[in-house]
């Protein structure tokens, strides 16, 4: 993708929260309110002019970022305001808005975080299988709990309790994350048969893949209750990526 070029980035600030006070914020291009840049989700321009959702945020030049959730983004386009918001800060370059644009967010966020757990896959990082979960959830070795969205009720019940336990949480109600996700794409995407449950030990792996999943389940309506996930994890009391995540911005 080509976008015309950067202006200076906003100073870098401390997250709401006060968490990684190196990552810098951006402006949302429909509130005007200001998020940290790992919750966005970049818009930039291909070479024909289409605007495009740039997840990873590595295409060249000016780019657009937004935050907003599926619903909010879908009515700015159908009201034009997304296209006057971009028109600004793409400085009057020549674009065209994608009427599906929000289900091309909504597949990109969900290819990143597939290709997020792909990656802490083969790196040996994830822990898949009930009974090996347990086990570790138990010994108070897992840093992150997900269940793919058509997991049973009792199985992941069982593996909460678990967790709870080897994190001498009980009577909290903490839970691990359901996924937008069903089995069927987790186990396409790493390759294994029937993966239901996936955990994380490795604290700097679950904060990879925390930080990509807020961004997709904000996006969809979907933002965990405060007993969802552990500290520091989307959706949990104090974590950096559940917070300012209603922005949009412009950006380099």
């Amino acid at each position: 993708m080509r976008t015309p070029n950067n202006e200076r980035l906003t100073p870098d600030i401390a997250e709401a929260g006060g968490a990684d006070k190196s990552a810098p914020e951006r402006r949302c291009i429909l509130s005007g309110e200001h998020g940290a840049r790992h919750a966005l989700v970049r818009l930039a321009i291909s070479p024909d002019g289409v605007v495009l959702p740039d997840p990873l945020a590595r295409a060249p030049g000016r780019g657009a970022w937004i935050g907003v959730s599926r619903a909010v983004l879908e009515e700015a386009i159908a009201r034009g305001r997304l296209r006057g918001a971009l028109a600004r800060a793409f400085k009057g370059a020549p674009l065209t808005v994608p009427e599906d644009l929000a289900q091309k967010v909504d597949d990109a966020l969900s290819r990143v975080l597939l290709d997020r757990l792909g990656l802490e896959m083969r790196g040996g990082r994830l822990i898949l299988g009930s009974d090996r979960i347990a086990e570790h959830a138990r010994a108070g070795r897992i840093a992150l709990l997900l269940h793919a969205a058509d997991a049973s009720e009792d199985g992941s019940k069982k593996l909460d309790q678990a967790w709870r336990v080897g994190r001498d949480a009980e009577g909290t109600g903490e839970r691990g994350i359901r996924l937008p996700l069903d089995r069927a794409a987790l186990s396409v995407a790493l390759g294994r048969d029937n993966v239901v449950h996936l955990a994380l030990a490795d604290a700097a792996a679950a904060e990879r893949v925390g930080s990509i999943l807020a961004r997709l389940l904000h996006f969809r309506g979907l933002a965990p209750d405060e007993h969802d996930g552990a500290p520091g994890q989307p959706g949990a009391p104090g974590s950096p990526v559940a917070a300012g995540d209603e922005h949009i911005e412009i950006e380099g």
